[in-house]
């Protein structure tokens, strides 16, 4: 299926809102049609031999009991490599309207007969603990079938979570252990709404849960950050060097614009003014020199920085007593 804006408009029209009926009955095909919004195929057809299946609704798998009792428990949506999926459809008690998802767990609010604040006026506390209860007891589920996967499958690097027609929680774990499935990508985004399926970042993101799961990886992201970094260092460098600037008075230079970048992401410098200096000298090369040379050595004296229009603070030691600025082409 093509992702339109219509499409995915369709899709949230069609399940939101939506009463009556339990997971049992709604999650297949809300699910499959996920999988068309997000560009990927739906699961297969489950096949008699349970080995066989290794993408499929109803994934069988034996679960060792503290007796050492043996029973059967049934994945609801199964990817091989990729993630474990659980889902629920939570309702109010008394009747057939979807309890929300709250992103906290356990608020005092949740505890209380009285609503939120900003919390619909039907919708009593203990209800939204409910539901908060139902989702914690989805996710130990879910980890309970991914511990009882077959070895050669390995720990799935997510854990999801899905009420169904309202939310999709995400956990993970790339380490291959199995022991820190955490909220992903992090606390404030690791809850994924039907509106924010109108976001096309989100549904990337769900599209490599289904398709390289390793990519999101916060770790690889890094490291292949890192590489680019260093490659751009290496250039500036050999550049400089093709200057007949000596490799040492490079590294040092090069050395004092990164730590003035960290500098400004830290905060001791304001907001993005480092990355403007270097914006302006761009477009007027002659001006790097004394514009950065006269930044640094305010660094050093906590004096005023006329490239900044700001008075900073004084770095201690001697890192800006050498200043020495090495002219930059403007590429």
């Amino acid at each position: 299926m093509n992702q339109t804006p219509d499409s995915v408009e369709e899709f949230i029209k069609r399940w939101e809102g939506h009463e009556g009926g339990a997971e049992r009955a709604n999650y297949g095909m809300y699910l499959s049609e996920l999988c068309d919004i997000i560009g990927v195929p739906r699961p297969d057809p489950a096949q008699a031999t349970t080995a066989e299946n290794d993408y499929v609704f109803e994934r069988a798998v034996k679960l060792t009991g503290p007796d050492g009792s043996i029973s059967t428990g049934r994945i609801d949506l199964y990817k091989r490599g990729c993630f474990v999926l659980e889902a629920k459809q939570s309702r109010l008690k008394g009747g057939n309207k979807a309890l929300p998802t709250q992103g906290s767990r356990f608020s005092d609010a949740d505890l209380s007969d009285t609503p939120a604040q900003g919390q619909a006026p039907h919708l009593k506390g203990r209800e939204s603990a409910a539901s908060n209860v139902m989702m914690m007891n989805a996710r130990n589920q879910a980890e309970s079938y991914a511990k009882a996967l077959p070895t050669d499958h390995g720990w799935p690097p997510f854990i999801l979570i899905c009420d169904v027609g309202r939310v999709l929680e995400i956990c993970a774990d790339f380490s291959g252990q199995g022991k820190n499935y955490a909220q992903f990508p992090d606390r404030q985004n690791f809850s994924v709404t039907l509106a924010d399926l109108r976001r096309p970042a989100v549904r990337d993101r769900l599209r490599l849960i289904w398709t390289n799961p390793m990519a999101l990886d916060p770790s690889r992201q890094t490291a292949r950050v890192t590489r680019e970094i260093a490659e751009t260092l290496a250039e500036i460098s050999r550049a400089l060097e093709a200057q007949r600037f000596e490799p040492e008075r490079v590294a040092m230079f090069l050395m004092r614009c990164l730590f003035t970048m960290f500098a400004e992401d830290t905060g001791l410098l304001p907001e993005k003014s480092f990355k403007t200096v270097l914006q302006d000298c761009a477009a007027a090369p002659d001006s790097f020199v004394p514009m950065v040379g006269q930044l640094w050595a305010a660094m050093d004296t906590g004096d005023y920085a006329f490239a900044i229009k700001r008075k900073v603070r004084k770095f201690n030691g001697a890192f800006f007593k050498n200043r020495e600025v090495l002219p930059l082409r403007p590429a």
